[in-house]
């Protein structure tokens, strides 16, 4: 297995320091691995470059299955072993889509490893889709969240049915009290801790309170966001339903937004992460479900519209900023009878916002296309950068992060050229095959 090539593909230049000490764990023993580092440390490539260099690549048996606590971890976890091309053949089970739709794909790829929930994974396995027998290796990422109430029975069950596993890995980006024992870790086992000591926030994120004047904190909120102007922040909400109204309210305002929580479908999951991701909206309202196993680049203001539930809740939120080695800021937004909770740690600097009820919303630098193709149609990145400059009329310079799933992709382009681009592609064919090319709003 060529590492380096591996590395050079992902344009990683060198692991850092937890990166390697984890390879070093994995590679060099025989035992079980606890891996305690921050968020966007990168844990995940730490484990999967080692595990493929351990995995035999000639057996088209199931080896290793990584346990995720949400579907989104799951499918970006599979993304990265894919981007990596090791050879090494992958897929993803979660909820929120018919199990039999993915025992066919199953059947179809022989995947030697399998990023899943734990409810869906003792689905496939109790129905026999996935063989128990050749699975030796046990990877539970976020384990603390995994191991919460409700996922202890289906862990549990898990790990029993794994009549061959032999060695187990846990990554967390807090310290769990305790590891319960049917995960039987092993007394040979290495902790690796990088957790910062007595470090709850990355000393590269200031802190800042926002007092809003009223309890409805939603024109607050405006102001705050027109004062950041086009730079990419989270707003954090505690329900969905806050979720909704004020997304809603900031795309009344002309704030260009995605929002995320547990209500969406999985398709609307895909599209609002793909937005922000790739920058074609730099707002996402969002429930804690996107405080953790989501891999978003260049965050750089995480707002806390409703107070952290708790100490963990507030470590995660904040871990969305101040990524590797960037600059962060988190702001507070506090009502007349709110103040920020006793455990949030560090000076937290007071910021009045600027004089903005003048000011219109930036608009994000891009913008996105679905294109109704994708792998399953021999779909390329070079063909679809291909057809929109041939048909589309771009430049390569137009077109930025591309996403290429079984039936369809998404591509970023440059906003002012999205109009351009759907209409000189309407009826075209890329590959000799007709399709569909639309605005992903």
């Amino acid at each position: 297995m060529d590492i380096e090539k591996i590395l050079t593909k992902l344009r990683i230049t060198e692991l850092n320091e937890m990166q390697q000490h984890t390879a070093e764990a994995i590679l060099r023993s025989d035992g079980d691995v606890v891996l305690l580092s921050p968020t966007g440390s990168g844990k995940t490539l730490a484990y999967l470059l080692p595990l493929i260099q351990l995995l035999d690549p000639s057996s088209d048996a199931v080896q290793a299955l990584v346990v995720v606590p949400g579907r989104e971890l799951a499918l970006q976890s599979d993304t990265v072993l894919k981007d990596m091309g090791s050879g090494f053949r992958s897929a993803s089970c979660y909820g929120g889509r018919a199990a039999m739709d993915e025992h066919r794909k199953l059947k179809e790829v022989r995947p030697q490893i399998i990023f899943g929930t734990p409810g869906r994974l003792n689905d496939h396995l109790d129905k026999d889709n996935i063989s128990r027998y050749g699975v030796r290796w046990l990877i539970i990422d976020e384990f603390d969240k995994c191991l919460q109430m409700g996922f202890h029975a289906e862990m549990a069950k898990l790990i029993k049915s794994l009549p061959g596993l032999q060695r187990r890995i846990l990554l967390s980006a807090t310290n769990a009290e305790e590891i319960p024992q049917f995960v039987n870790m092993a007394k040979k086992g290495t902790m690796i801790d990088f957790l910062p000591e007595d470090e709850q926030t990355s000393e590269r994120v200031t802190l800042y309170e926002v007092k809003s004047p009223v309890k409805d904190k939603l024109d607050t909120l405006r102001g705050l966001l027109l004062s950041l102007g086009d730079s990419s922040s989270i707003v954090f909400l505690n329900y969905r339903d806050s979720v909704d109204r004020v997304n809603n309210y900031l795309r009344e305002q002309g704030f260009t937004t995605s929002f995320f929580h547990g209500g969406l479908e999985q398709k609307q999951r895909e599209d609002a992460l793909y937005r922000f991701s790739n920058g074609s909206a730099n707002v996402m309202v969002s429930t804690d479900l996107a405080s953790r196993g989501l891999d978003i680049p260049d965050i750089a203001n995480v707002i806390h519209y409703h107070m952290p539930e708790s100490e963990e809740g507030y470590i995660h939120r904040v871990g969305r900023t101040a990524r590797w080695d960037k600059q962060g800021r988190a702001f507070f937004i506090t009502g007349p009878e709110e103040h920020i909770p006793d455990y949030v740690e560090g000076d937290i600097e007071r910021y009045d916002i600027p004089l903005t009820s003048h000011l219109s919303p930036l608009a994000p630098k891009m913008a996105t296309l679905y294109i109704g193709k994708g792998k399953k149609d021999k779909i390329s990145k070079g063909d679809i950068v291909g057809f929109l400059c041939k048909i589309g009329g771009l430049e390569p310079t137009d077109i930025g992060r591309i996403d290429i799933k079984d039936r369809y992709a998404y591509v970023a382009i440059r906003r002012e050229k999205l109009q351009q681009a759907v209409q000189q592609t309407k009826d075209e064919k890329i590959k000799g095959i007709r399709t569909i090319v639309e605005p992903v709003r």
